[in-house]
Order: structure tokens, then C-alpha cells, then sequence
């Protein structure tokens, strides 16, 4: 992926793992060293400049939210757009995340793509990455409405393209980030083999998801985690008040935490875990294309995952 590599590590146990490459890689050459330069300064694993981004509450800010309108985003999902499939209140629109100890910098779409123009950004995971890659691909839109731009969707790699930037953000579509083959006994992760990581060559900076790895709660995820257990995502208007979850962390965020200490390489912590725990409003639960089932996995747009991209917008800012 380049003769040199400088690695930051974002992660979620809650629903998200995302793991941030920045790569010097040949293509990006020629290109200044601003990105280089911010990357090294990313000494803690969740400090920026003294500052804990992930330690806050959510507060109603609708001067600065929603960042876009689900309508006029041509690269949202049915499955993502609650507004359009039938969501009655507007509320969970409103909700910003005010770190305790800093202000959050507000996303500056032009400022990004002026940063990485010319290079290759790519998530790679599952339908998580999906609403990620979706949410960072609106808010830009949003920012740039009269840009030019080429949208390809297809089954293993999507794309989107902002033409006069040349920045390129793409979709790696997997559900695990190592190989399954299969054997007499069925379906067996591969952990030692990565070949998909072929596609992931050339890239500027690499966003890996790896929910599957950690949690399959899905519609099951109900009010029992917040003391209310005859309760689901479905109904609820408000976050969880505060920064404490009732259910505490993954019991595998002490495991995680203990390899990213272990890796020879530099390693960023984007914790997003406890700020998303407190969103159980912000699920789609039955407003989705079809209106049957209830997602408590994935996130409306917008909705949450712009906070996942303002707060990767921070650590490669700040």
C-alpha cells in the first residue's frame, strides 16, 4: 500500500470499528505534506491537543443540524432515509455532540476536499461502512452542490467521485475484513488471510469497519440496556441524557484496546462507542423502504454517522 504507512486506528466496539490508514503512497507524492504533518500529531490514542472529543453529551443544536437534507442526496439508501419512508418528528435531526472539554470543529466539506484533492479514500466493511461512506458522501455533496460528480454502485466496490477534486471515496463491500472460506464443517473465518486486500491498494487513506467482528444484536438491541426492557429503538424521540450507557462497554473493548497498545505502528482510538450507545433514537426501526422489521443496527441519514464523520473530519483537523 505504499513504501510508507502511518496508522491510525478509529474504533467503535457498540456498532462500528473503523480502522484509518494514511499512506504515502507513490500517487500521493507529489502532493504537500499538510495530511503527514496532522497525522503526527495525533499523539494519544483519544486525546487531540489535550482535548477527549468522545467523553460529552448531546445537546439540540438545530442552527448547525441536520447537515443535509435526506432529499436532495442522491446517495442514500431507502433503507437509511427515515424522512422519506415515513418518520413523523424531526427531533433526532437537531442533536449535535458537545465534547466536555473542547469545542467540536464544525465540517468544512470544501476545506476537506481541497485537503485530499487528487487522492483515494475507501471504506471497507460492511453495512455500517455503507452508512458511513453514504453520510461522508452527503455531507460533501452538501458542501459542493454544483460540483460535478460520478456515482457507481456495484456489488463488491461503489464509488463516489467529486470530479473538479479529484477525490475519490469508495465503498469496499465485506462483512469481514479477513477471508472466509469453506470447509466440511461450513464457513470458516480465515484470520491469517487477507486477499481481499488487493482492492485496497493505492489508496490515501482506508476506513475498515469490522461490527461483525464484535456484536450481531440487531433488532434485539432493546430498552433492557437502558433499564427500560420492555422497550425497543422503535418509538424513541431522545437520547440517552448524560455520558454514562446503563450497559456499560462490549466486554471486548478491554481485549481491543490491549492489541492496539501491543501494534508497532503509530495508533489513533476514534472512540465513538459510548456517544453512539446513547442514540437509541436515532435508529430507522420501522421507518425503512419496506416497513417491515425493526432496525436497530444502522442509523437514519442524517443522522448519526455525521458525527462519525465530523469526528474523523476533527482528528485529521485538529
Amino acid at each position: 500500500m505504499g513504501s510508507k504507512v502511518r496508522t491510525l486506528v478509529l474504533l467503535s466496539l457498540f456498532c462500528l470499528a473503523l480502522f484509518v490508514s494514511l499512506h504515502q503512497a507513490r500517487a500521493a507524492k507529489s502532493h504537500n505534506n499538510d495530511n503527514n504533518h496532522n497525522v503526527a500529531r495525533l499523539k494519544g490514542r483519544k486525546e487531540l491537543n489535550r482535548c477527549n472529543l468522545f467523553i460529552g453529551s448531546w445537546v439540540i443544536d438545530p442552527s448547525s443540524h441536520p447537515l443535509y437534507d435526506s432529499s436532495s442526496c442522491p446517495f442514500i439508501d431507502a433503507e437509511f432515509d427515515c424522512q422519506k419512508y415515513g418518520r413523523p418528528d424531526r427531533q433526532y435531526l437537531k442533536y449535535s455532540w458537545k465534547p466536555d472539554s473542547c469545542a467540536l470543529p464544525r465540517f468544512d466539506g470544501v476545506s476537506f476536499l481541497n485537503k485530499w484533492k487528487g487522492k483515494k479514500i475507501m471504506f471497507v466493511g460492511d453495512s455500517l461502512s455503507l452508512n458511513m461512506w453514504e453520510s461522508l458522501s452527503c455531507m460533501l455533496h452538501a458542501s459542493v452542490p454544483n460540483a460535478t460528480t460520478s456515482f457507481v454502485r456495484r456489488q463488491a466496490i461503489s464509488t463516489v467521485t467529486f470530479e473538479d477534486y479529484g477525490v475519490t471515496i469508495q465503498l469496499y463491500r465485506t462483512p469481514y475484513l479477513v477471508d472466509i472460506d469453506r470447509e466440511d464443517v461450513g464457513r470458516v473465518l480465515t484470520l491469517n488471510s487477507i486477499k481481499a486486500g488487493d482492492a485496497w491498494t493505492g489508496m490515501d487513506m482506508l476506513i475498515f469497519n469490522s461490527w461483525h467482528w464484535w456484536t450481531h444484536k440487531g433488532d434485539s438491541q432493546g430498552g433492557q440496556e437502558w433499564n427500560q426492557p420492555r422497550k425497543s429503538c422503535s418509538g424513541e424521540l431522545e437520547p440517552l441524557a448524560g455520558s454514562t450507557y446503563p450497559a456499560g462497554l462490549p466486554p471486548a473493548a478491554n481485549i481491543v484496546n490491549k492489541v492496539l497498545k501491543n501494534m508497532k505502528n503509530q495508533v489513533y482510538l476514534l472512540d465513538i462507542t459510548l456517544l453512539s450507545q446513547l442514540r437509541k433514537d436515532a435508529h430507522p426501526s420501522v421507518y425503512g423502504v419496506d416497513h417491515t422489521g425493526n432496525d436497530c443496527s444502522h442509523w437514519c441519514l442524517p443522522g448519526l454517522p455525521d458525527t462519525w464523520n465530523e469526528l474523523l473530519y476533527a482528528a485529521l483537523s485538529m
